[in-house]
């Protein structure tokens, strides 16, 4: 159910609107219906994609070599 909270929206308002929700209810239902699950994150913004298997070794600037890969 969907109720207007605030404003006084016009029939062509109101009708234009719930096409929308309607069509985004609609696309979901068949994404999911085709199995297409949600997308997963690009491999750029993997975190684990920065991390080290090795510590950096103690020394000068060492500091610096904690953060940027190999």
């Amino acid at each position: 159910m969907i109720k207007v909270v605030r404003g006084n929206p016009t029939p062509e308002e109101l009708a234009a609107a719930l096409a929308v929700v309607q069509a985004r209810a609609a696309a979901t239902a068949a994404a999911a219906a085709a199995g297409d699950g949600p997308k997963l994150p690009e491999g750029w913004s993997d975190p684990a994609r920065i991390a080290r298997s090795v510590r950096p070794r103690p020394g000068p600037r060492s500091w610096a070599r904690s953060y940027w890969p190999v």
